[in-house]
């Protein structure tokens, strides 16, 4: 692909304007130097475009009743500080369920209860049993829930029945769910394709591409340019107070897997374009206080992996290999934004270059759910496919929750706690944008379990126990997923570090011995973890022992043993129970399933002759990530320059790719934008990157703070006989 194009067409869709100010009229400026690169998102740039866009998607979100304060009522409303993005069918309807769950559980509290009726048709379904129990809705005699916080949620799918699929759903068709939570919107992206990916994640990606390149005027469906604006434009700026943003997707599939990494890396542009952006802008009275000063914004997708393994029944290798891709493409991306640095480069077009679609991106395996309903009933075999989807929603219905309600209250604490624990009070977190800016970034795992509040705790004999078995909850955490029927909700572990037979006795003898990790800190999931965020929650009446907190601090240090980083949010008042949530970064990409599905893509769409059948090139990538050096050459050998998008689509891959360009050609008709499918395909560099950033990480390793003096140590002297 030509980076080097620059024309005056697309030099005009960059530049940033306003409306000019009459006393001293706007004079005109200079395009940014990356203005034209090889990802030529569209990006607004007429500052009043977008808070124009940004009002009328406002008004959609917060319908107003009294027409007469339309404007003062419009002014104090801000948007949700989170989002959620739900991409492909298995994103959307997790996105949606999410929201689902919030609208019953506020419509429940604000009942009183009233219906009993609703009550016991909702204690069928496990997720909302879950938040009526953690939002404290189980009775009207008990506390305030704790405020619910509504995501604004956006769903997109590359099937022109979207809206129907939702609508005609359960949920779309009881309560009126639909029509009263005006926080969601549909992405209608069906003037562009009117169907899906194909399973193929390059075709998805594609597509993406042409969404995000294309002029948002020149769409049919009007509220794609707020939607945009929303997304894309105003990411970070002081008119849109959005900061938190999740991708929800299912690696496995075409449309989720390939569009959710380029509306990723189509923010991120956005976003990163804007720091480079020092002009100062003029500002009228209608844009006073909106320009581009900006706060950091957080972005993670959060990434359903397809099951390894099924009780004997082989899965289908596609969502192997399509998983594989998006791993593969986002380490690289990851290599080049945190650790490639060879041509160390500060410059605009450099770090431009160098992007990567979220923050951090959290795994979560599908086989959660198999381990969950495993070891509740034992009956696998009968479980089906929307049981199945339910637990997965409810999993990361929870983690979404507890990230987003983790506020580090410490003034029911004072200093002397902290310090008796163990735990410096600076080193108590909020979870805002910046604290999760800094603290997660790569690959991250989730490790929850949460208990109810013991009965003794309103004790006054300071002899008696508090009830609470620490160690029990730890474990618990980083177990196998399971069911906690107590507390309605699902535990454990988001990613298995080993395969589940070898986990369950290695577990059995950390129990065993005491909970001593000597064993299960070797593996390489817990010893090469680069930092940990641990979020403690708390009811608000509830006071967890200074004991237990160091208690808690010392399995952490004894399980990573080599993490530079380790946060801590203690949330008050957040939920009826006692959980905890142990986000664990990077060092997932060491796990078997990790590197199970990208070796799977790289022998499939990369490899040469045999090297796609034996075991061979298995053997060799252990090898890459193992050894001192890299033998880059020993790869070249064994693989392409280019994947080969055939080997997943089993047809003629030379017949598909004219049909999807000629669309984009179509579609956008400044010959200068055009990119060819070609130019998207990942490249054996790409598979050289996701090698480095797996041999950083397995590198990785601390060197304990020893005590440096210049003063020489005194010699004891001996006593002197008497």
């Amino acid at each position: 692909m030509n980076n080097k194009i620059k024309t005056e067409t697309s030099t005009q869709d960059d530049m940033v304007t306003v409306k000019p100010v009459i006393k001293k009229p706007a004079a005109p400026l200079p395009s940014p130097s990356f203005a034209s690169d090889r990802y030529m998102y569209f990006t607004e740039r007429d500052l009043n475009k977008i808070l124009t866009n940004l009002d009328a998607l406002r008004a959609n979100v917060f319908p107003v009743s009294n027409p007469d304060n339309e404007i003062q009522s419009r002014k104090q409303q801000h948007f949700p500080s989170v989002c959620l993005i739900g991409l492909g069918r298995c994103g959307s309807n997790i996105a949606l369920d999410v929201a689902s769950l919030v609208y019953n559980a506020r419509n429940f509290y604000l009942s009183e209860f009233n219906n009993e009726e609703k009550q016991n048709r909702e204690q069928e379904y496990r997720p909302m049993r879950w938040i009526k129990r953690s939002l404290h809705l189980e009775n009207s005699q008990s506390i305030k829930p704790v405020f619910l916080i509504e995501p604004l949620v956006m769903l997109g799918d590359l099937d022109k029945d979207i809206e129907g699929r939702i609508r005609f759903s359960h949920k779309g068709e009881k309560s009126g769910f639909l029509h009263d939570y005006t926080k969601m919107k549909i992405m209608d992206l069906s003037e562009v394709h009117a169907g899906g990916a194909g399973n193929a994640p390059i075709l998805g990606q594609y597509l993406a591409k042409i969404i995000l390149n294309k002029d948002t005027q020149r769409f049919a469906n009007a509220d794609w340019k707020f939607i945009h604006s929303y997304l894309i434009d105003s990411c970070g700026i002081k008119a849109n107070q959005s900061r938190l943003y999740f991708y929800i997707f299912s690696a496995g599939g075409g449309t989720g897997s390939g569009m959710a990494s380029e509306f990723g890396l189509a923010q991120q542009y956005a976003y990163m374009s804007k720091t480079f952006d020092t002009r100062m802008l003029a500002e009228d009275e209608e844009n006073r206080g909106h320009s581009f000063v900006f706060e950091p914004i957080f972005t993670s997708g959060i990434c359903i992996l397809p099951n390894i393994s099924d009780h004997g029944v082989e899965m289908s290798e596609a969502l192997h290999i399509n998983a594989g891709r998006l791993l593969c493409k986002y380490l690289a991306e990851e290599w080049d934004f945190s650790y490639n640095f060879d041509n160390e480069d500060s410059s605009e077009s450099s770090v431009m270059h160098r992007i990567r679609p979220w923050n951090a991106m959290m795994l979560i395996s599908n086989d959660i759910m198999r381990y969950a309903e495993e070891t509740d009933d034992g009956g696998i075999q009968h479980i089906d496919v929307n049981a199945m989807e339910k637990y997965a929603n409810q999993y990361i219905s929870q983690q979404i929750f507890n990230i987003l309600t983790a506020q580090a209250v410490t003034t029911d604490y004072d200093e002397n706690y902290f310090r008796r624990a163990g735990i410096d009070i600076g080193e108590t977190i909020r979870l805002d944008a910046n604290d999760l800016f800094m603290s997660l970034a790569g690959p991250v795992a989730v490790a929850y379990a949460e208990s109810v509040i013991p009965p003794d705790n309103g004790s006054t004999d300071k002899k008696a126990s508090s009830g609470l078995n620490i160690d029990d909850l730890f474990f618990r955490s980083i177990d196998l997923p399971h069911f906690n029927k107590v507390t309605q909700a699902i535990e454990g572990i988001s990613l298995l570090p080993i395969e589940s037979g070898r986990y369950r006795e290695t577990l059995a003898s950390y129990v065993k011995n005491g909970y001593n990790a000597a064993e299960l800190k070797d593996l390489h999931f817990f010893k090469n973890c680069s930092s940990v965020v641990s979020i403690v929650s708390l009811p608000k009446d509830y006071k967890l022992s200074y004991m237990d907190l160091n208690r808690l601090k010392s399995h952490l240090n004894s399980l990573f043993p080599n993490t530079t980083l380790k946060r801590y949010a203690l949330v008050i008042g957040a939920s009826a129970n006692i959980s905890l949530t142990t986000l664990i970064v990077k060092s997932p990409c060491l796990s078997d399933d990790f590197l199970t599905l990208i070796v799977a893509f790289i022998k499939r769409c990369f490899a040469k002759d045999n090297y796609r059948f034996d075991e061979q090139l298995d053997q060799a990538m252990l090898t890459f990530i193992r050894s001192d050096e890299f033998d880059e050459a020993a790869l070249d050998t064994m693989l392409h320059e280019y994947e080969n998008p055939a080997k997943i689509l089993d047809t003629n891959w030379y017949a598909i790719k004219p049909m999807y360009e000629k669309k984009y050609r179509e579609l956008i008709h400044n010959k200068d934008k055009f990119v060819s499918i070609n130019d998207i395909r990942l490249s054996r560099d790409s598979v050289k990157k996701a090698i480095k950033y797996l041999r950083e990480i397995y590198r990785h390793k601390i060197s304990k703070t020893k005590v440096i003096s210049l003063n020489p140590q005194s010699q004891r002297k001996a006593p002197a006989p008497e």
